[in-house]
């Protein structure tokens, strides 16, 4: 990996002066630039972000039966996320461990991974069990090679997957959001289909802050199918500093609002919301990867898949309440809340590709926030303690 001391871009000034993105709300500045253009800098937060933390892969019932797989990456890593013939959930690298062919793609069931290329052949937990015509290879030994594996966790149904295997565990420092969510019930929540996958021309940050921005919601999506959900109702509940997700409720102007021309829910709610959680929305982050756009009668997940430094794949999946894919309408339903979806999702894709733009400009500055961008903070506050740890840690090696 490229050390962020060796580009131009990245010293002690420009570490210090983020400290600026993470004052108080009415003090605070936005990232800088550079943050989401430069190729230096991604290959900078691949070593403070994404090998260390928790990303999340997808969803746990993807893999409900023995045999089950499916494949994803991460800042160009090929992964394989399977369920043991024994029940056990791993989670390992779709790298062959002869040439680097990828043993897996798309997902479904199997015995095993077979290379395509040579045909060695793989256990559903990465073992090597079979490598054809390798018998004059001096001290060739397949008991010793395996798929690299990724530590795994399941947090209410998602799983999530880390590079480093000393990485703290995830639910403890969920516990705010968790308490936040706890009435959806998601582990038991019914997925309907696969999650589809987009690629995008902006930056993964780009995107993960418009999936939490409050103050863009009833200007740019003002009309019939949003404006149920006013960016003067937002609010940021407080969560503890070692947290790993933020919160971001907004208030409905009236109960089980929903994302259709109704303005009113049209699927089985979640049965055991309370009055106060119809009368909102929760957007519920896990970064660097998981948002969750929380409504009385849907959850949209969104999980953000960093692949370059302008460039991105999204999962979008849906979850609704046990049962709701039981009505025969159910289908007709579900296209009223997607024809809406599209619209204001189009919207955002719109106007992030031109922010991706703006922020290559050289008259692109650091902005300032309103009140109602409180989720921007709080993603900072994740961000900027591990840029800058990460910063120390790199300059420590370069001296030693």
């Amino acid at each position: 990996m490229k050390l962020g001391t060796d580009s131009p871009l990245l010293n002690d000034d420009f570490f210090a002066g983020l400290d600026r993105s993470i004052l108080p709300l009415g003090e605070a500045e936005t990232l800088p630039p550079e943050c989401y253009t430069d190729a230096d800098f991604y290959e900078f937060e691949k070593e403070a972000v994404f090998n260390h933390e928790w990303l999340c892969v997808g969803r746990e019932s993807h893999v409900s039966k023995p045999g089950d797989f499916f494949t994803t990456s991460f800042i160009g890593e090929p992964i394989i996320v399977a369920r043991t013939l024994e029940g056990e959930l791993r989670a390992m690298s779709a790298v062959c461990q002869h040439r680097g062919m990828l043993v897996a793609e798309g997902y479904g069931s199997a015995r095993g991974f077979v290379c395509p290329y040579h045909h060695w052949t793989y256990s559903l937990d990465g073992k090597l069990v079979n490598a054809p015509a390798m018998e004059k290879t001096c001290n060739f030994d397949k008991a010793r090679i395996r798929l690299g594996a990724l530590k795994t966790e399941v947090w209410l149904g998602f799983i999530f997957v880390n590079f480093d295997h000393g990485a703290p565990p995830l639910a403890p420092r969920l516990k705010a959001v968790e308490e936040a969510v706890e009435h959806y019930d998601m582990p038991g929540a019914e997925e309907v289909g696969r999650p589809k996958t987009f690629k995008f021309n902006w930056n993964w940050k780009v995107m993960f802050e418009n999936n939490n921005d409050g103050y863009h919601a009833n200007r740019l999506h003002g009309g019939p199918l949003h404006d149920f959900v006013p960016s003067r109702l937002a609010s940021f509940p407080e969560v503890p500093p070692d947290s790993a997700g933020f919160l971001r409720h907004n208030r409905t102007l009236h109960p089980d609002a929903s994302f259709n021309a109704t303005q009113k829910a049209v699927l089985p709610i979640f049965p055991n919301l309370t009055a106060e959680d119809r009368h909102r929305m929760v957007f519920a982050n896990i970064p660097p990867t998981l948002s969750l756009v929380m409504s009385s009668d849907m959850v949209i997940y969104l999980v953000v898949r960093a692949t370059g430094a302008e460039i991105h794949e999204m999962d979008v999946g849906e979850l609704v309440a046990p049962g709701a894919q039981g009505d025969p309408g159910f289908i007709h339903r579900l296209e009223m809340i997607n024809s809406a979806a599209g619209k204001i999702m189009a919207q955002d894709q719109h106007v992030d590709e031109l922010v991706q733009v703006g922020l290559r400009s050289r008259f692109a500055v650091r902005g300032r926030y309103s009140w109602q961008e409180g989720a921007q903070i709080d993603l900072n506050k994740w961000l900027v303690p591990r840029y800058q740890s990460c910063w120390k840690r790199q300059r420590a090696a370069v001296r030693n």
